[in-house]
């Protein structure tokens, strides 16, 4: 990110990474799962299926890199935000007003896209948006702090969150999984020092059994059946500060030579101690509950996946090769919005006025691929058009 007559300059790169990031979001509709399924000899349908959900517990998919991806960007991009406020004489209580009720609006948004289907609000925060909203004003504060604070704030979050997790009680061997909606065999349940992260019998199950039931339910929460927690926010406010530390490294008057390999050093450093630190058995790679690991690990993910567009599009100068995906990533709200909302009547419409049996045309096992192509492909040419009409939404 440069600066010309004191104005900041959009970095590209971001929104092109933030757009690929909603595409594989987006892209769940394709149901690459239902294509291997039909074909259960086929690695490629196979592999596809795998990156295209979330791993049960310990370890990392493709799918998996969406949501870190997501809150990495949004540190990212924050201390371009700062200066451009700052450049337009915006004052710190403005900012930090405007900051907070965004949070609020992030929580509530992502409980409002949680509740679609439900007899009433399901007041829950392992949304995306909600655990962004959660920590996004802790962030923001730190944006005009020291890298050393910065840093600090970083270490003891993570640090502490692993500390959490060890001192709460480990469950009893007679445990009962299947009152918390876990299989009684499930082949991901761990003993030794690694049970304390558990699915729902750790720390943050627990907070959750007091805490979402504060709020008016249809009934009483017992267990999120993903392992899912309210707390996770902790840890992905952690991530979200990685983002920061690479968005201060890009608006720094360093050359993109320095910058890029800066991006590839601090990726394969993160990938190779969340590595050590899963396989030693020090903290499990979980992303549904995002331990300790899972932030330095998925972080070194983010910043090397940062280092390749940052390269394409902004030091090889290759727009065009990814404006496609720029028209998502500066819509990125909406396209969350559309993929949780009007996916749906898009599909519905498909087959009422094509025909109900229009993607089968390369056979049964393909529908999915078919089906969910067009839906994606007119998704698209909404954004599209809000892009060329210069519509954003932005909280």
């Amino acid at each position: 990110m440069t600066m010309i007559q004191n104005q900041p300059i959009r970095l590209q790169s971001a929104d092109v990474y933030r757009g690929f990031v909603m595409l594989l979001m987006m892209a769940e509709i394709l149901q690459f799962h239902k294509v291997a399924e039909a074909l259960p000899e086929n690695k490629f349908w196979q592999f596809l299926a795998f990156n295209q959900d979330h791993v049960e517990w310990i370890g990392c998919s493709l799918h998996d890199l969406i949501q870190p991806s997501f809150s990495f960007l949004v540190g990212l991009v924050l201390p371009y935000s700062i200066l451009n406020r700052k450049v337009k004489g915006e004052g710190f209580g403005k900012m930090i007003g405007h900051t907070a009720w965004r949070s609020l609006m992030l929580i509530f948004l992502g409980i409002f896209l949680r509740s679609q289907g439900e007899r009433m609000t399901y007041f829950t925060f392992e949304d995306t948006l909600s655990q962004i909203g959660l920590g996004y004003t802790f962030l923001f504060v730190l944006g005009f702090q020291s890298f050393r604070i910065q840093l600090s704030a970083f270490i003891l979050l993570i640090f502490g969150y692993w500390i959490a997790f060890i001192l709460y009680p480990l469950p009893p061997t007679d445990f009962n999984y299947e009152t918390v909606k876990v299989a009684k065999d499930w082949e991901h349940i761990e003993s030794g020092f690694v049970a304390h992260w558990n699915k729902n019998s750790n720390l943050a199950w627990a907070f959750d059994t007091w805490f979402l039931n504060l709020f008016p339910r249809e009934n009483p929460f017992v267990a999120n059946g993903g392992g899912y927690a309210t707390l996770s926010f902790i840890p992905t406010l952690a991530t979200m500060i990685l983002g920061l530390f690479a968005g201060n490294i890009l608006i720094s008057e360093k050359s993109n030579t320095h910058k890029l390999k800066h991006f590839l050093i601090v990726g394969i450093a993160g990938l190779i101690i969340g590595l050590v630190l899963n396989y030693c058995r020090i903290c499990p790679n979980v992303k549904r509950i995002w331990t300790p690991t899972w932030v330095i690990f998925s972080g070194g993910w983010c910043f090397l996946l940062m280092a390749f567009f940052y390269y394409v599009i902004d030091i090889q100068q290759k727009q065009k090769w990814g404006h496609w995906l720029m028209i998502i990533g500066v819509n990125s709200i909406a396209a969350y919005i559309f993929a949780h909302t009007i996916d749906s009547y898009i599909s519905k419409s498909l087959h009422i006025h094509l025909g109900e049996n229009y993607d089968t045309i390369f056979g049964i096992p393909y529908r999915t691929l078919v089906h969910g192509g067009f839906v994606l492909f007119f998704e698209w040419l909404i954004l599209n058009w809000m892009y060329k009409k210069k519509i954003f939404i932005r909280i």
